[in-house]
């Protein structure tokens, strides 16, 4: 027993009931910002300071803050609206089923989009800035059931 929760600790939790009841929603307060960087070669001096990046055929989209996020001649296109970010405190397994649809489906009740971001301890939850303290509601309320 006491092995199987050091290999928790290790890998991350993949019980549901336990990553829904443990999830923490947390808020940060920074607005964030998706941009899309068109990459003509060489790296864009914003990627030490993006929160996250995922390269797509149409180029390395970065999360960054939206102080950053001004029109450039290298972004793609639009900058997005500002978007919060609420972290699931809990270390979720990568390997976990089932947290992001029970997460995407509460959020989807309450007409909030949702873009989720795994990474490998924790989910983050990209949230309209403008909607982010019923989303963070909303997630308390799903800990709870």
């Amino acid at each position: 027993r006491e092995r199987e929760r050091e290999r928790r600790m290790a890998n991350g939790e993949t019980d549901l009931d336990v990553l829904l009841k443990g999830m923490t929603p947390t808020l940060d307060e920074t607005k964030w910002c998706f941009v899309c960087y068109k990459s003509s070669g060489g790296v864009h001096p914003l990627l030490a300071d993006a929160l996250a990046t995922f390269r797509e055929k149409e180029g390395l989209t970065l999360v960054i803050e939206e102080s950053q996020a001004t029109p450039r001649d290298c972004w793609s296109g639009e900058v997005s609206k500002p978007y919060a970010k609420i972290t699931l405190e809990i270390h979720s397994s990568l390997e976990a089923v089932g947290l992001t649809a029970k997460v995407t489906e509460a959020l989807t009740k309450e007409g909030i989009s949702a873009n989720v971001i795994a990474a490998y301890y924790h989910d983050h939850v990209f949230v309209p800035w403008e909607r982010r303290k019923d989303a963070l509601k909303c997630l308390k309320k799903l800990c709870l059931n």
